[in-house]
């Protein structure tokens, strides 16, 4: 059975497609495309011609999985229509140009099919924090013996704090003043207990670019997914101020952050501090693995 995953997020929408066979699956293709709908939210709306754009892609997209002979195509929204006050009528929008429905998440289900998502499978500690950093929220789950005990969502991301504080392609040191502030104080109004997280589990694409620029700074293993605290705070201090060997580094690694990187590591940085963190690995799989697992192969084994 091939089933197609499709993730609406801010910044990107991707179509991720598996094989999945009694309870297990496996990846066989991903494709995205930078749709960039924060930058179509007005006064927290989306407008007609964001919507517009995810109608295209989403349809776009659509067709592909069909020539791929899929056998089911699931939809999922995060920020980008959750955040917004006119959620109904884009999702309604959407099913009408399209024919896809269009599953929003609220906050706290995309932290906890992040952390299903990235745990699958086991091999990492069974106690920590995950964070999920994404283009217009960051999902934070607290876990022990491998159970979830609390988790929250907070409403920054790497492209909002951008958008928000950012005036030019780096944030000057009043910029990121500001954001590192609006981090603490969303982390504070979370009220997630703070301290004694040995370890962090990354997901998403900052992480993963953060784990990137470190090892190609410091002449590492990129297949080693496994880095200190202390070595990502040191990465963040030594870029934050842009300049053209961060420019140079970024385009090498991650040249489609070259705007959101630094944002979203702020949101890191501030992460780890707040939570005395001390280890942080990276995971490939997040919040569409997660959905796949849990609101498909388990609604199908379930029916």
């Amino acid at each position: 059975m091939k089933q197609a995953i499709i993730d609406v997020g801010s910044n990107t929408i991707r179509l991720s497609l598996y094989s999945c066979a009694d309870g297990e699956f496996r990846p066989l293709m991903n494709k995205k495309v930078t749709a960039g709908l924060a930058g179509y939210i007005k006064n927290g709306e989306l407008s007609d011609a964001g919507i517009l754009v995810a109608c295209r892609v989403l349809s776009s997209f659509r067709e592909l999985a069909g020539n791929l002979g899929v056998d089911g195509i699931n939809v999922f929204g995060t920020a980008p229509l959750r955040n917004i006050v006119n959620t109904e009528e884009a999702v309604n929008t959407i099913k009408a140009v399209t024919g896809i429905n269009v599953d929003v998440l609220s906050g706290a289900e995309e932290a906890q099919l992040s952390y299903t998502g990235a745990t699958w499978g086991g091999g990492g500690p069974r106690s920590g924090l995950l964070a999920d950093i994404g283009g217009g929220s960051t999902e934070l789950v607290s876990y022990s013996d491998g159970r979830v005990t609390a988790e929250c969502s907070l409403p920054v991301g790497s492209l909002s704090l951008y958008t928000e504080y950012v005036s030019g392609l780096f944030p000057t040191r009043e910029e990121r003043h500001e954001m590192l502030d609006r981090v603490k104080r969303e982390i504070a109004r979370a009220g997630m207990s703070a301290g004694g997280y040995m370890h962090l589990v990354g997901v998403g694409g900052t992480i993963r670019a953060a784990s990137k620029l470190h090892s190609r700074l410091a002449g590492t293993d990129p297949a080693v997914r496994m880095v200190s605290a202390g070595e990502l705070l040191e990465l963040y201090k030594s870029m934050k101020k842009g300049g053209k060997k961060a420019l140079e580094l970024i385009l090498r690694t991650a040249p489609e952050r070259i705007h959101t990187i630094l944002p979203g590591m702020a949101i890191l940085t501030a992460v780890l501090t707040a939570y005395g963190v001390e280890t942080v690995s990276v995971s490939e799989r997040g919040v569409r693995e997660g959905y796949l697992l849990s609101k498909v192969i388990g609604a199908a084994e379930n029916a």
